[in-house]
Order: structure tokens, then sequence, then C-alpha cells
């Protein structure tokens, strides 16, 4: 263990034995993501760079704390990035809390979420003991894949001390086309497209226009640029575009005070949500975006109508449930995680579901 780990387990193992609850934080960029963040702060950026980068091997370990820029400075310098294309939402984000955040951008429809880029992790848990699951391949795994299962747990489960990650190599070109489109046709569109080789990795529809981003070989983007048509964006027009859309400071995204941004995962297929407002469609139509008045709850049962789930994403009460409700069998599961990784419950209590 280093000096770190070691003071840090101490802490842990003091705060479970007073049940003192602990608010796990690092750049506390999505303080605003799940439940109201509650407990004494455990400040966890002093646990920070890069321990091992095999740019042959397309694998990264990090430390925790390691802020999120730095390590794509890292990867950027070997011609290589993080696929799942995460968002900061400021310039502290780390890498822990990207992770235990579980939020992937407009690549993830593409190319996969935050879990399946996780290969290993080394976990501080709620006993003070320090935890490795995974490794630094991809053919690691044996029974539970933890390393997975940290991923979107807002810190519920024990403190990311290194994580490791599989990396991929930059796109060679890049083409966004701009088309003037309805609702009901760009999702119609764009389920056809999904049924094509063509290399399409990332895609917006708001206000009438869909953006849609090709990625890959310059023969594979040049031919399916040709083959779609609609207007191309020249590259900086478009990098500033995905990375608003990424960083959400593009107007389809903004909440006011009495508003609420409703995150909706829904089947591709799926008609349009028609529920009025400020809209945006990412993924190919599989996540939906809608900003609405708090206490609308007209969001969460269209979701379940239309045969997917919702949740407040930013905005509103966060002292109630912000997430979809689980299912009995489910919560069960998370009740039975938590109480082995953190028995006392000292890990950002309540962040994800009020009981965990």
């Amino acid at each position: 263990m280093t000096m770190i780990e070691r003071e840090w387990a101490e802490r842990v193992r003091a705060a479970a034995a007073a049940k003192t609850p602990l608010c796990l934080r690092g750049g506390g960029t999505k303080d605003f993501y799940g439940r109201a963040p509650a407990g004494e702060v455990f400040d966890l950026r002093a646990n920070s760079g890069v321990v091992a980068h095999e740019p042959t091997e397309l694998v990264v370990t990090v430390r925790g704390g390691t802020p999120l820029a730095e390590l794509e400075a890292v990867l950027a310098d070997k011609g290589q990035y993080l696929a799942f294309e995460p968002p900061h939402f400021g310039s502290g984000a780390t890498v822990a809390g990207c992770v235990a955040a579980g939020l992937s951008g407009p690549r993830r429809a593409s190319m996969g979420a935050v879990r399946d880029f996780m290969l290993g992790v080394k976990l501080l848990d709620g006993r003070g003991d320090v935890l490795k699951f995974g490794g630094q391949v991809m053919k690691n795994v044996a029974g539970y894949d933890v390393s997975r299962l940290v991923a979107g747990s807002l810190g519920t489960l024990g403190i990311m001390l290194e994580v490791s990650l599989k990396v991929l190599p930059r796109p060679v070109a890049e083409a966004t086309l701009r088309f003037e489109l309805d609702e009901a046709t760009a999702l119609r569109r764009q389920n056809e497209w999904g049924g094509q080789p063509l290399p399409v990795s990332a895609s917006l529809w708001t206000e009438g226009v869909l953006h849609l981003r090709l990625s890959g070989a310059e023969a594979a983007v040049g031919a399916a640029t040709e083959r779609l048509g609609g207007e191309r964006l020249d590259s900086a027009e478009a990098s500033a575009l995905w990375t608003a859309v990424r960083e959400q400071t593009a107007a389809p995204f903004a909440c006011g005070t009495d508003e609420v941004l409703w995150r909706v995962a829904l089947p591709s297929t799926a008609p349009a949500l028609a529920l009025g407002g400020r809209q945006a469609v990412e993924w190919g139509g599989a996540l939906r975006w809608v900003v609405a008045q708090a206490g609308d709850g007209r969001v969460r049962a269209r979701a379940a109508e239309l045969g997917g789930h919702a949740c407040a994403f930013r905005g509103g009460d966060r002292s109630g449930e912000v997430f979809q409700p689980l299912s009995a069998p489910l919560a069960g599961i998370h009740r039975r995680l938590k109480q082995a990784f953190d028995p006392a419950g000292i890990f950002n209590p309540g962040r994800l579901y009020a009981e965990f």
C-alpha cells in the first residue's frame, strides 16, 4: 500500500467505526448528478498520476484522482483516446469521477459505454481493505466482473484508487453532415442507416436539424459522405458542435431554475416523446433529452409507455428519487452489493437511491 492508501484506509476504518458518512469527491463537477451529496467531504484528488500506459497494448492504468484532461492529453500524445467520449462538465473532472458517474458522450452508441472499457480497478472498500479486480488485458475476467460494476455506482461501493481502461487509436478521418429533417423523419432515417455499414459515430437531432458524424478510414468516410449527402460542416465548426453536445453547453440542454433536464433511454425505433418543450435526440434515437417544468410527471410515464426509462438528470429536487425506481429483485441485488462492499454504509449514502 502507498502512503496515501494507508492514510485513507485508516480514515475509512475510523469513519466506519463511528458511522460517519463520507462524501467521496474529486473535482465535484458532477455534484449535480444523482441525489444530493451528503456526508463529510473526502477529497480524493491527491491520489493522482498515470501508473502505466502501454500504447501497443491499448491499455492505460491511472490513479483515480488524476484529472481527466491530463489523461486525455497523455493519450492524445500517442494518437489515442477514450472512445466512450466522457463528458467533463468542468475543468476539475477526474478519472474516478468519470467512471463513478458512468456517463458516456456522443460516441456511446457506436463505441460502447464506460463499463465496456473497464479492464481493472483497485478499490478501497468500507472495511478499509484494498481490493483488486480485473487486470490490464482484455481477456482477464473470471467470476464477477467487479471492475465494470463500479461504473455508474456514484461512489457508493468504495474509493477507486486505480483504474485500468482500454483505449483506442483516434479515427483517421471524420466528417459531420447537416440535414434539415423533422423528428419523425430523422428517427426513421437513423434507424435505416443503423442497419447499413456506415461509419456513424455520433448523431444529434434538435429543432428540425439532424447532425451526423462519420469517423473511420478516409475511404469509408468519403464514400459515406457522398452517399448520404447533406451539408458538410467545416472541421472547426464540427469540433465545437460535438464538444458542446458532450459538455451540454448546447442550447437544447439549458435548464432553468424551475426546470428539469430529463435523460430518457428508449429503443431507437420508439416514436417521438411528443411532450413539447426543448428536446434533443442522440445515439441514433436511443437517447432523448427533454426539458420540462419541475414536478411534471409526464416524462417518466411517457418513457415507460415507450418501453424505456427516465432519469431527472439535472435540476429539480435532488432529495427525492431521481433515477428510475428499481424492481424488487434489482433492489435486492443493489442492497446485497452495498452490504458486501460498504457494510457500515458510509460511502456516499443515498447518492444513488435513498436506501443505498
